[in-house]
Order: C-alpha cells, then sequence, then structure tokens
C-alpha cells in the first residue's frame, strides 16, 4: 500500500501554474486520503482560476494513478472564496424598511435537477441526534416500495450513515463518461461520501469544500438513464443550516422539504428554523415527521419519553401539513446498525406500514 509521504512527494511532480511550486510544497493538497484501494484529496484553487486548474487536476490524478498498488485515484476540484471580493456598503439609516429589504443579497436562482432526476427531497432537522438519517432512509425505502424507482443521497459530508444503515462498503465504480455509479441495496441506488473515504478518517474539511464534495455527488452521479430516469432522489442533509444546506437550495431545483423533529421543544425550536430556511429559499415543506414519539413497553403500554406531540402541534401553527408521527422501535435502530432496514426486511411491520404511510402523503404533497 502506497503511504501519504509517497503520495505528497509524487504530488510534487505536479507544477502548480501560479507558484511555480509541486503541488504539496503550493498548499494545494487539502483532505488527502489513502486506503488500500483508494487515493484521492482536494484541489482548493481560488475561484476565478478553477478553469486554469483542471487540467492540473487531470494531471495528480494520472500521476496518483500511476502509483504502485493505487487502484483508484480521485481529486476534486474546489474553491474556497469568490475572486476579489467587494465590501458590502451598509444601507444609510434613512432609508425606507423596504428599500433596506431590497439592498441586502439575494440567494441566486435554482438551476436543474440533476439529469435524469425526476424529483428531488431533501430532509432536514435543524439540529442532530433526531433520527433524521433513519426517517431519510425509512421515506426512501417507503416510496421504493410505492413502485418508484428511488435514490439515496447521504449528504452528511462529515458524518456519513448509508454505509452502516445499509451494509455497503465497497467504493462506487466509475463509468465511461467519469460519473459515479451509485451503489445499489434494497431497492435503491446509494451514493454518500461515506463510500469514498476510510470510515475512521475524520473529514476536515472547511464550509466551501464540504459544499463542493455534495455538489460532486450530487450531479456527477448516475442516478439514472434517460431510458429509465429516477422518479424520487432523496436527500438526507445534515444538521443544521449552514453552508452544505445552502449549496444544495441554491444551485438544484429541489421540489419539496421533509422536516424531523422530536418532541421536546429543544427539538422543535431548531425544526422551526429549518422550515425557516425552507421558506427563505422558496422550497415547499412537504410536512412534518414527528420522530421518537413513544416508546412500546413490554406489557403494551406506549411511554412517551420525549413527550408527545409537538411537531404536530409545530406544523399546526406552521401551517404545514403532519406526515406522521414514528415511535422508538428497537428492532429498526438494530437493523440499522446491522445495515439490515426493518423497513426493507419485514415490510408488514408496523415501523414500515407506518413508513409507507408517511411516503404516500410525501407523494401526495408533492402533486
Amino acid at each position: 500500500m502506497t503511504d501519504k509521504e509517497t503520495v505528497l512527494a509524487a504530488l510534487n511532480t505536479v507544477i502548480d501554474p501560479v507558484s511555480g511550486q509541486g503541488l504539496s510544497d503550493a498548499g494545494l493538497v487539502r483532505g488527502l486520503i489513502v486506503s488500500p484501494e483508494r487515493v484521492g484529496f482536494m484541489l482548493e484553487v481560488p475561484q476565478d482560476l478553477v478553469t486554469q486548474y483542471d487540467p492540473v487536476r487531470l494531471a495528480a490524478e494520472k500521476c496518483l494513478a500511476g502509483l504502485e498498488g493505487v487502484t483508484k485515484a480521485q481529486v476534486v476540484l474546489t474553491t474556497e472564496l469568490a475572486p476579489n471580493p467587494q465590501p458590502q456598503k451598509q444601507p444609510s439609516a434613512k432609508l425606507s424598511e423596504r428599500a433596506v429589504e431590497d439592498s441586502r443579497p439575494k440567494a441566486p436562482v435554482a438551476s436543474v435537477r440533476p439529469h435524469h432526476v425526476k424529483k428531488v427531497i431533501v430532509v432536514g432537522s435543524g439540529k442532530g441526534g433526531v433520527g433524521k438519517s433513519t426517517v431519510s432512509l425509512g421515506l426512501a425505502i417507503g416510496l421504493s416500495q410505492l413502485g418508484l424507482r428511488v435514490g439515496y443521497l447521504d449528504a452528511d459530508i462529515y458524518g456519513p450513515s448509508a454505509p452502516v444503515m445499509l451494509g455497503l462498503r465497497q467504493p462506487p465504480e466509475f463509468g465511461a463518461d467519469k460519473l459515479m455509479v451509485p451503489l445499489e441495496a434494497y431497492g435503491l441506488k446509494v451514493n454518500s461520501v461515506g463510500f469514498l473515504v476510510d470510515p475512521d478518517q475524520a473529514m476536515i474539511w472547511r464550509g466551501p469544500m464540504a459544499s463542493q464534495a455534495l455538489t460532486q455527488l450530487l450531479t456527477q452521479s448516475r442516478w439514472g438513464t434517460a431510458e429509465a430516469p429516477l422518479d424520487v432522489l432523496v436527500v438526507d442533509l445534515p444538521p443544521g443550516t449552514g453552508d452544505v444546506q445552502l449549496t444544495l437550495t441554491q444551485k438544484t431545483l429541489i421540489d419539496g422539504a421533509v422536516v424531523v423533529s422530536t418532541p421536546q421543544e429543544m427539538a422543535l425550536a431548531d425544526a422551526r428554523r429549518a422550515v425557516t430556511l425552507f421558506g427563505k429559499t422558496a422550497i415547499p415543506v412537504l410536512g412534518v415527521v414527528e420522530n421518537m414519539a413513544y416508546l412500546v413497553a413490554p406489557d403494551g403500554s406506549e411511554m412517551e419519553i420525549f413527550g408527545r406531540g409537538g411537531a404536530k402541534g409545530m406544523a399546526e401553527v406552521l401551517n404545514v401539513p403532519f406526515l406522521g408521527e414514528v415511535p422508538l422501535d428497537p428492532a429498526m435502530r438494530k437493523g440499522c446498525d446491522e445495515g439490515k432496514p426493518v423497513t426493507a426486511l419485514a415490510p408488514q411491520s408496523d415501523i414500515a406500514t407506518r413508513f409507507k404511510n408517511i411516503a404516500e402523503r410525501v407523494l401526495k404533497a408533492l402533486k
């Protein structure tokens, strides 16, 4: 196996056209990953020089591919800052409130969906720990069980969960068109940054680097074909309302969002922020899911560990649909830990039926 020192030395033979140094000495090798099957890094350059550096990216990939033991090489060209940013002028205190509002920067207009994808749904939460990824996967499987062609994009760049939940470990293949071929599991086409990196590797990436990685996963994956397009792509967003979420909402035409929350107020406050984000970026909120609504005790009673009904009440206040509640289910937790989702393996179970019902409501809200 090639080690990092060997890789860095090899990359120094590829010359940075601006500094005249090798890529390693020029500080352009970011997020280097060296694993038994894959070597790759982020080539981070100024935004106005991206076109100039594309041949450098190709040369770096060729360099890595020539190293002993390397079977797959990948270099992602990304940018951190826009060229020569101009300071924003502060509005005069005499301006009217409407003029002040108009002077604020507006989000760019969304572009298009990924090729051969009919609908894109994002699943967000505003905070971590509410079971958003579990709900995202359950929704995707539920849509698949309704007869749709479904893709599942794990967009949590810093904490990808799809490899564990779906039992997928191998990296995706690359086609002749240089597009990633998503892996397949339980009727879904799946992609995740977790397929490209060592599972124990910390993703020490700045916001723009993470955003660029997500953009590549979204737009450079072969989700469908002209003959068999994907009906729905479900995107599991990372928690929060930062760079990754903004990149996705601003660059992709999104058909709707699902917000996940647990019943307690601390989670609801963050879920309301997620609803606000989608509202400001003109993304329809398809509805709210209340996760961990209760736990069924051995005697059959329902234990409301985190309270109950908070997310439903929030949906009513915000005038968005309530899609349903999902209980704490030990079988679902165990299945996701083992890469065997119970919603797929036990389609007649209560939890699978709940997700299928949620999927039906989401499809109704999409139309």
